[in-house]
């Protein structure tokens, strides 16, 4: 085990549609949880989403697991997240803050949550949509609220103090049973700031994973030796001459 990843305070949630990957992770005392999403999943050429679905939750038993409505309708985003939330005892819904009109879902949120439906509220980029959904969580349900800072830290601004906030903002709420999640990591930092600034999860992709448990801790001698090697061997097998 990865001594430098085990002494966070962060939960780690794998991010990934690989049901193989996932089966793997999920086996991994770091791994805390999963999610995915409809990109993640067609990105892997996913085209039965219940099949997969049930794939994954007959394997992974004991461990969270958020998946999303993909309706654009607030009518059809209910049915489905009804459905969704019977999947299993680990199961959480994930509903965007919004439509792709930018219609809020806080009505469906607040509606879910009083009906006991774990919900994963997410695409979330500002401290305006987090007040919103704070005030529309149940107190009782159990919650994740993603914000995506690796999305906010892509537009040049530094998510560390946003999350901050937002981690004030539940507090001051007083919604206890709703965990704060950094999304969209980019890189093996993004973990480490995640638990500096008091969020509750962090979800990474698989790739970025096998990163953090080859690399995190490394010494960075070594580190740079290792890279010296690369750039010898790669220019060996290029053929380069002067």
């Amino acid at each position: 085990m990865n001594s430098c990843l085990s002494a966070l305070r962060v939960k780690l949630f794998a991010d990934g549609a690989d049901v193989a990957g996932m089966k793997s992770l999920a086996a991994n005392p770091l791994i805390a949880g999963m999610t995915t999403n409809p990109t993640l999943m067609h990105k892997v050429g996913l085209r039965d989403y219940e099949k997969f679905a049930h794939e994954v939750l007959a394997a992974i038993t004991d461990k969270p697991i958020s998946f999303e409505v993909f309706s654009d309708e607030e009518k059809e985003m209910r049915r489905q997240a009804l459905k969704i939330t019977g999947w299993g005892q680990n199961v959480y819904v994930k509903i965007p803050i919004t439509n792709t009109r930018a219609e809020s879902c806080l009505p469906l949120i607040e509606e879910l949550s009083r009906d006991g439906v774990k919900l994963n509220v997410t695409a979330i980029l500002t401290t305006a949509q987090v007040r919103g959904v704070a005030r529309a969580l149940a107190a009782e349900t159990p919650a994740v609220v993603s914000v995506f800072a690796g999305r906010v830290a892509d537009t040049g601004r530094d998510p560390v103090p946003l999350m901050q906030e937002c981690r004030t903002i539940l507090k001051d709420a007083a919604r206890p049973q709703a965990e704060l999640l950094w999304a969209s990591v980019r890189e093996v930092l993004n973990i480490f700031q995640a638990d500096a600034c008091g969020c509750d999860i962090v979800t990474i992709t698989h790739d970025i994973l096998a990163k953090a448990f080859k690399m995190c801790g490394q010494d960075l001698e070594e580190l740079s030796l290792e890279t010296v090697k690369m750039f010898a061997r790669d220019a060996e097998s290029a053929g380069f001459t002067l």
